[in-house]
């Protein structure tokens, strides 16, 4: 079975890390000052990375593989906005100011506003999501996000009958981002998604990592993540979701629209036009592995492509 009830999770799948066991004390004192006790150093609201997030709720949406470590998932990132490899994210996203923080949404919808990040944290609970996900260059990761489904603000947001699509832009500013200097995107960073995708369960707004306020190099304050993709889809550091009427032209299928379709579903059978997507090789592990349809979720999400040549549209 690909995802579990938490109560057919071993505790084993789901803190395997010593440090995460650590921080779930740290949990339960933020939850008492959140209750109105005084204690040095906790507040309710985490506003910097590494900061703990208190209350948050198991999800059944989660698989019960064995997770990434934390210093794999934060050191080995792709984030073109501070460089093209993998290790610069990490090196040079520090210095990013993520507050003051606001998301513009707007559009299509019946209730545009702008919102401050902290109005976002508490849009609905919070959720632990245990997700695999997939790069399109050939290696994978078992991340635990903490977000909130999309579906939820789109719904409080209230689109008219033209939202077709949602378009999601990231923080354009190259004093903070110095990997926006190149040319090698056409900035700021554009992303997409259709009506139906976006409202998917599994869809989230992700503003945690580990339990914790999400790093900068993983895109904080908040990024789009949607598991049955490539990971290119999921938008980082997003400043404002737009609710549209056409398909969105998405910062890499605008780069290379030969190798990144709007799409960007995980497909073994469709192959990158440089390299193979039949294996993938997970962090952590010396031999590669069967890529599987849809990233393991096609029970979820294939039907939302029923009739659709994948081939052509991917």
């Amino acid at each position: 079975m690909l995802i579990k009830k938490p109560a057919a999770i071993r505790p084993t799948e789901i803190t395997d890390q010593a440090l995460y066991l650590k921080r779930r004390e740290f949990i339960k004192a933020a939850a008492v000052a959140a209750a109105g006790l005084v204690i040095p150093g906790v507040f309710a609201t985490p506003r910097q990375a590494g900061a703990a997030i208190p209350n948050i709720r198991k999800s059944i949406y989660s698989t019960a593989e064995e997770m990434t470590m934390l210093k794999d998932i934060t050191n080995y990132n792709n984030f073109y906005e501070f460089g093209t490899d993998k290790y610069s994210p990490a090196q040079f996203a520090g210095k990013m100011k993520t507050r003051p923080w606001t998301v513009r949404v707007e559009g299509e919808i019946k209730r545009p506003k702008v919102y401050d990040i902290e109005e976002l944290f508490k849009i609905a609970p919070l959720e632990e999501r245990i997700y695999r996900m997939r790069c399109v260059e050939g290696w994978s990761m078992v991340i635990p996000w903490v977000g909130f489904q999309l579906s939820e603000l789109i719904k409080r947001s209230e689109p008219t009958a033209n939202a077709k699509y949602v378009e999601f832009t990231t923080l354009k500013d190259s004093t903070q981002m110095p990997g926006q200097r190149s040319s090698v995107l056409d900035w700021p960073y554009i992303e997409g998604l259709r009506m139906d995708e976006a409202m998917h369960p599994l869809t989230i707004l992700a503003v945690g990592l580990y339990g914790d306020i999400l790093p900068n190099q993983n895109g904080a304050p908040m990024r789009l993540v949607v598991p049955w993709k490539y990971g290119f889809k999921g938008a980082k550091s997003i400043v404002r979701i737009r609710f549209v009427e056409n398909q969105p032209v998405s910062a890499w299928t605008k780069a290379a629209s030969q190798e990144y379709g709007f799409y960007s579903n995980v497909n073994p059978n469709v192959d990158h036009p440089r390299w193979s997507q039949a294996k993938e090789r997970r962090i952590g592990e010396f031999f590669k592995r069967p890529t599987l349809m849809f990233n393991g979720y096609a029970d979820q999400a294939a039907q939302l492509y029923a009739g659709m040549d994948l081939r052509k549209y991917f």
